[in-house]
């Protein structure tokens, strides 16, 4: 017990915190999609944020560049090649421009947007490829290697696929029942499955000859995810008295989990999300409105629960944004984007460790995984493993203003005033805010008088030191 307590009391980030972004940070008149499937109907990078949108007739989806928040055009252009609802979207880990999708018109696609987003409605895709003979539900890339793509359909199959050459190298049909999620282990060797046959596998990734299999009668896995390079993989699931429950197990041994625990009796699928470079794991139920999180060790208790970032509205989905996308100033070390789908919203909410640092805090950022392949698609099908390369965060960042948050909003209120911000610029509702919004113009017109004058002055003086330069000249 004492060995418990130090544990948790020198963890680094025991009081990590999560901050949902505010209005003007959001992206408002989303029309997520209403779709049931399980799934996260949301992907992020660093240039981009794509999200799966209601459509009357076949699949669309927006794709909205990261820095182009506040609300969103009705008649804003979307990528709807797809015949039926899309059902996965994810973004290459390499170039931040391909995006693959996968549809219930049994194809998946992949897409190459332009830089500063689309400007018309899309339906050419660079890529179509087809080999399932029901809907696709589930896409995956590869971790290490650049062009390769895994899809699971409701035909029960997994499709590697090589991008490189644009066909299918391997199917994979050792499930009797639809697979409901994947995972890779860090070199992209090994592939976790959870399938509806309440069975979990661990497989070759590269010929799919199954490895390792549990039949999961106590804990019906909904979601599978492998915990780095601990040689641990996690499931989240239902336990037989219905209530949510997460299971630790030991990737060479599937017979016992080497831990379960409860977490509620609610009915939403729990999705993990699990970081790396920190060893902390996130939960988040669909339907929830909170976000539990935990740090994972090898020893006992194995999940240290940390805290729980909560909020009134309901999730649909998350989307992740990868860790070279993250605000290292300000100490970020992950950032979900929540999908609201009742008031069209996609909110970000950034998990923080809280310090007040002036220089790089490389004990949180640790090298973590950057967009240059390891491997050829040709290299990786050969036989050859390579994990990935890695990248120091150092180089993106940027010192906090030493101000604080409210230096930062006066200037962005003071942008707004210039006319470079309109998201500032919303009616007053009561009496007190039109004063104010009052005054504050008739600060700024003075200001502005002030300033032109200044420049008229300005002006003068330097016609008067042309004129006396050209006098002195002839």
């Amino acid at each position: 017990m004492m060995s418990w307590r130090s544990t948790y009391r020198s963890s680094k980030f025991r009081n990590v915190f999560g901050k949902a972004a505010g209005r003007e940070e959001c992206y408002e008149g989303v029309p997520i999609t209403r779709n049931v499937h399980d799934n996260h109907f949301c992907a992020a990078n660093p240039k981009f944020l794509a999200i799966i949108t209601e459509s009357s007739g076949g699949g669309s989806f927006l794709v909205i560049p990261v820095y182009k928040t506040g609300r969103i055009d009705p008649h804003h252009p979307k990528v709807c090649g797809h015949q039926g609802s899309v059902l996965d979207i994810k973004w290459s880990p390499f170039r931040d421009n391909i995006l693959a999708s996968c549809s219930e018109d049994c194809t998946v696609r992949i897409w190459e947007i332009p830089d500063g987003g689309i400007r018309r409605n899309m339906t050419e895709a660079l890529m179509v490829l087809t080999g399932h003979s029901r809907r696709v539900g589930l896409i995956e890339w590869h971790p290490t290697c650049s062009g390769i793509l895994y899809s699971a359909g409701y035909d029960g199959k997994i499709i590697l696929w090589n991008l490189e050459e644009g066909k299918a190298v391997r199917m994979i049909d050792s499930h009797s029942d639809v697979v409901l999620c994947m995972s890779f282990n860090t070199d992209g060797s090994l592939l976790a499955t959870s399938c509806k046959d309440k069975k979990l596998r661990i497989m070759d990734a590269r010929t799919g000859r199954l490895l390792q299999e549990a039949d999961c009668k106590r804990h019906r896995v909904g979601r599978v995810v492998f915990l780095g390079n601990m040689k641990r993989v996690l499931t989240t699931g239902v336990s037989q008295w219905n209530t949510r429950q997460v299971a630790l197990w030991d990737q060479e041994d599937l017979s016992v989990p080497i831990i379960e625990e409860e977490i509620d009796g609610l009915s939403g699928l729990l999705f993990p999300f699990y970081d790396a470079d920190t060893h902390m794991l996130y939960l988040a139920g669909k339907g929830d409105g909170n976000i539990r999180y935990y740090e994972v060790s090898l020893e006992k208790p194995y999940l240290q629960y940390l805290m729980e970032f909560s909020s009134p509205a309901p999730q649909k989905g998350l989307g992740v944004m990868p860790k070279r996308g993250l605000d290292v100033g300000e100490c970020e070390v992950f950032r979900f984007y929540k999908l609201v789908t009742l008031k069209g919203l996609v909110e970000p909410i950034s998990m923080i460790v809280p310090r007040r640092a002036e220089t790089f805090q490389e004990d949180i950022y640790p090298m973590t995984a950057g967009a240059e392949p390891a491997l050829t698609a040709e290299e990786w099908l050969s036989g050859i493993n390579r994990g990935p390369v890695l990248i120091s965060l150092k180089e993106t960042y940027k010192r906090p203003n030493p101000a604080g948050p409210k230096a930062a909003k006066r200037e962005r209120r003071a942008m707004a005033m210039k006319g470079l911000d309109l998201i500032e610029n919303v009616s007053p509702k009561t009496d007190n805010e039109f004063l104010k919004m009052f005054y504050r113009q008739q600060d700024e017109i003075k200001r502005l008088q002030k300033e032109l004058s200044d420049k008229d002055e300005r002006i003068k003086q330097l016609e008067l030191e042309l004129h006396n330069l050209k006098n002195v000249t002839y």
